[in-house]
């Protein structure tokens, strides 16, 4: 996708919307400096866009019974392009994981993986992951506690 260029007052209401997307637009204009009706003309277009690509509500893990977070590493046998998308496909639709990022290094995919405990991680591996054609090996590393865990992108640019 080919970046946007984003003006000074884009750069803050994707900002303040970074924060609180439930922030009301008379809030938002308020916060930076528009009239309400041009401040809900520019978020249309940075939705329309696709700078905004959606809304949603943070959950606590621990509060939904989710409070074992993993990070898998997958190896795989061979490298061929339809080999890889089945495995995209298949990783993509468990709910378990949550980010799925194709790498460089020791491993070809990293997955960030939530489960309840470490019974429902023994249930997940055996019944999905090793269930996978072409996967070489797994390595699993167990987060001790969260330290950052955010969504959030920098929008200021040097200077502003």
């Amino acid at each position: 996708m080919k970046q946007v260029v984003l003006d000074k007052l884009d750069r803050r209401i994707v900002a303040v919307l970074q924060q609180d997307g439930r922030i009301s637009n008379q809030m938002l204009a308020e916060q930076v400096g528009l009239s309400p009706a041009a401040c809900w003309r520019r978020v249309r277009v940075l939705e329309e866009g696709g700078v905004i690509i959606g809304y949603s509500a943070r959950l606590d893990p621990d509060a939904m019974g989710q409070g074992l977070c993993v990070l898998v590493n997958l190896s795989l046998q061979r490298h061929t392009i339809d080999s890889t998308a089945e495995i995209e496909r298949e990783v993509s639709s468990y709910p378990e994981v949550l980010q799925c990022f194709a790498v460089t290094g020791n491993a070809d995919f990293v997955l960030r993986v939530v489960v309840a405990d470490m019974a429902s991680y023994d249930r997940f591996l055996n019944e999905k992951i090793f269930t996978l054609q072409g996967i070489a090996q797994v390595n699993s590393n167990f987060a001790l506690r969260e330290i950052k865990n955010t969504q959030i992108l920098p929008v200021t640019r040097v200077g502003d």
